[in-house]
């Protein structure tokens, strides 16, 4: 499987959640960030905290995507990076989903 693959794979799996998730969130705002406390640091408008770590993953594989073709010669182990990336990425978006589910 390439990193593409994965990247395209965690893409996928963010929007299905975010639709899935996004009628059982009450809530207007979704916290987006957590103290060492556990509560929440910040919070977004529920559409930025539903679609904003998706648009993140978009830019940053455009980013690499650039990268890679304009400046190939500076570019190492970027399949790695787009997989790494693409794991954190959608752990963070579920995470974020889950908790806000959850929130009361």
């Amino acid at each position: 499987m390439t990193a593409d693959h994965a990247f395209w794979i965690a893409i996928a799996a963010m929007i299905a959640g975010t639709l899935y998730l996004a009628p059982r969130i009450s809530r207007d705002r979704i916290a987006m960030q957590w103290g060492f406390d556990g509560r929440p640091t910040w919070s977004a408008p529920k559409w930025v905290g539903l679609w904003a770590l998706i648009a993140f993953a978009l830019i940053i594989r455009a980013l690499i995507w650039a990268a890679m073709t304009w400046t190939p010669q500076h570019v190492h182990g970027a399949d790695l990076g787009i997989v790494l990336m693409s794991v954190v990425v959608a752990l963070s978006h579920v995470f974020i989903l889950w908790r806000a589910t959850k929130a009361e």
